[in-house]
């Protein structure tokens, strides 16, 4: 069961309108420390403005760490790095894609999650990369994906989980001190009234955290179920969940996305269609831009926003965090916000388009639906010989 936590404040931050000055704020009151962790860190617009910010904070003495995944990263010119570490900034790379094969099963164990913690005291939680989110060719901007700044309690399990992987990342490439940086005392008092969680997904302990965390929360829902996410393609038993949850009367809506950005993805959530629009779950595909967000609201007071997708790589490899807040206010914002997104960017897929699709898109979608299975099976399958 997720263990929530009170006292805390948690504030929603829609795309990086909203989310690049809040960081830039926290940035530059920083007195101590800054930890950054991203699977995205682009040398775009909004690349630079993070990256002066943090060069910023080091110039002035803020021990100033700056985590990115060597796949996600992967076009971060050596140059822009260089300015980085010669302003101070302390810059390492999980798993650099150094790997040939695009198959390898190891180069697929990402580090997915956007944390970001300042001083101890504040966090950033979410979906959002440190990329333009303006640069959205043949949509209409801004990419659509959220954030959450926290303050509170839930400081004490967050700042702990950046210290770790970062002391792990710099043992693993053999760092000369990664041993001797004191942590700071987490700032754990009552910053507020609301109660949260912080889930993470990773190789050893939390394998299944944030997944079953979406299911105790689906399996106690009673009216209604709004889940938003970019690339879905759940197992069988989240899928009889939201089937299970649909017969019993709870509303389930799924706002998905429309573009075609990964083929294979694409084609393999579609195989799931048929069976959720006979179950009476609806289906909103969302077009007027990229769709990121990997967030939920269940009842109008159980909400998540996160970094993990509902789908193989997010549940059974990636490293990824979520926040989990319950709290009415919070999650009736949120709620509104999809509501919104779902009136003005997305259509309702109808029930009867699935019936009969035409021969060459049904041979794609069990072709695609097919693969992801044999693949989602060698690395489930892998993965656990690894723990035996």
């Amino acid at each position: 069961m997720t263990q929530l936590v009170a006292g805390n404040r948690f504030t929603l931050l829609t795309g990086g309108r909203e989310y690049f000055p809040a960081l830039e704020e926290a940035f530059e009151a920083a007195q101590s420390e800054i930890h950054v962790e991203t699977y995205i860190f682009d040398s775009d617009a909004a690349g630079r403005r993070i990256a002066q910010a943090l060069a910023r904070a080091a110039r002035r003495g803020v021990a100033t760490h700056l985590l990115v995944d060597g796949y996600g990263s992967k076009k971060l010119g050596w140059r822009f790095v260089a300015r980085l570490k010669k302003a101070g900034v302390r810059f390492l790379v999980y798993r650099p894609d150094i790997i040939p094969w695009p198959f390898q099963r190891s180069r697929l164990r990402r580090m997915h999650r956007k944390l970001v913690v300042i001083d101890a005291r504040v966090a950033f939680v979410g979906g959002i990369n440190v990329i333009d989110d303006m640069h959205t060719p043949g949509h209409t901007p801004p990419r659509f994906d959220y954030a959450v700044r926290v303050v509170g309690p839930l400081l004490a399990e967050i700042y702990p989980a950046v210290k770790r992987l970062w002391a792990l990342v710099e043992f693993m490439q053999f760092g000369q001190d990664w041993h001797r940086r004191p942590g700071l005392p987490p700032d754990a008092t009552p910053h507020g009234a609301q109660r949260g969680a912080f889930v993470i997904r990773d190789n050893l302990r939390h394998r299944r955290d944030i997944e079953d965390a979406y299911l105790e929360a689906i399996e106690s829902a009673r009216s209604e179920i709004l889940i938003a996410n970019a690339y879905f393609l759940p197992g069988l038993a989240f899928r009889r969940a939201l089937v299970d949850a649909a017969a019993r009367g709870v509303r389930v809506i799924l706002l998905l996305q429309e573009r075609v950005e990964y083929v294979l993805m694409h084609y393999a959530s579609r195989a799931l269609y048929g069976a959720f629009l006979e179950a009476g779950i609806e289906i909103h595909e969302y077009h007027k831009s990229f769709l990121h967000a990997k967030v939920a609201v269940i009842d109008g007071s159980w909400a998540t926003v996160g970094s993990s997708n509902i789908d193989p790589l997010s549940f059974l490899l990636a490293r990824e965090a979520n926040v989990v807040v319950q709290d009415r206010i919070f999650a009736e914002d949120l709620r509104g916000r999809l509501l919104e997104a779902m009136a003005t960017g997305a259509s309702r897929v109808p029930r009867e388009r699935w019936q009969r699709p035409p021969l060459p898109v049904r041979v794609a979608i069990w072709f695609a639906y097919g693969v992801a299975r044999l693949s989602t099976g060698f690395f489930a399958y892998a993965r656990a010989q690894e723990f035996t």
